[in-house]
């Protein structure tokens, strides 16, 4: 494993609150405050692309035909219930947020999905199942929140089969002449929006802050790499908006 480097670092100092508390307590209660809204907000500030993104992760991840999938960090189930319809496999869905977990326990409840989506609070960075147990594992805008990266993805990686993959989306940076005009909107129009809905005043400044400072593109293929997959190719979605990676073991 090699040590931290210096992005790495800087995406670990980003913290929604910038209380005493670590990171993983302050995301936890971030995401606790916001569940009410979070759907909502969501898909009106994405204007609906993130379900976009996610079809075209689950297209990618149904190759695989799994029959039992992890999603990490699952928040309100939304992956979770695309990747059950998409592959007709049993999910797992796992998040630090009860209150998100809540919300996506009624919505899947609501869609007769209990006997094939479990919902349950648990940590990314230990994760409470054996090695080799999932036939596919993602996490959509998660790894962003995880305390300690590396850690994370050695989890994600020791729970999923030999020869499968593991389907991570997540935000990256528009490059290129639209970058300024995108960086705006997510620094100032998107924060806003978030703050007046969701009442929650750092909540939508973290998002833009943690972006800026989380490795994407190639360092992020080299951290995955480095983390002990064999194979890692990646996938940008809307003009770099969003980036879809497959790291297999």
């Amino acid at each position: 494993m090699n040590k931290l480097n210096n992005n790495e670092l800087e995406h670990n100092n980003v913290t929604p609150y910038n209380s005493e508390y670590s990171k993983k307590s302050q995301v936890e209660d971030m995401f606790d405050n916001i569940a009410p809204k979070y759907d909502l907000l969501n898909h009106v500030l994405s204007m609906k692309i993130d379900v976009l993104w996610r079809n075209k992760l689950v297209k990618m991840l149904a190759k695989d035909q799994p029959k039992l999938v992890l999603d990490v960090a699952t928040g309100t189930g939304d992956l979770a219930i695309t990747v059950q319809k998409g592959t007709n496999a049993d999910v797992v869905g796992l998040d630090l947020s009860q209150q998100m977990l809540n919300v996506g326990i009624e919505k899947i409840r609501k869609q007769n999905l209990d006997g094939k989506i479990s919902m349950q609070k648990g940590d990314a960075e230990q994760l409470p199942f054996e090695d080799n147990k999932f036939d596919g594992v993602t996490v959509a805008f998660g790894v962003r929140n995880f305390e300690n990266l590396e850690k994370g993805l050695s989890e994600l990686r020791r729970v999923v089969k030999e020869n499968k993959s593991i389907y991570i989306l997540e935000f990256s940076k528009v490059e290129g002449f639209l970058g300024p005009f995108y960086m705006f909107y997510f620094k100032n129009i998107l924060p806003a929006i978030g703050r007046l809905v969701s009442k929650d005043n750092r909540a939508y400044t973290y998002l833009p802050d943690s972006v800026n400072a989380f490795p994407f593109g190639e360092k992020m293929k080299t951290i995955l790499l480095n983390t002990g997959f064999k194979k890692v190719e990646y996938t940008k979605l809307s003009l770099g908006i969003a980036t879809i990676y497959k790291a297999t073991k």
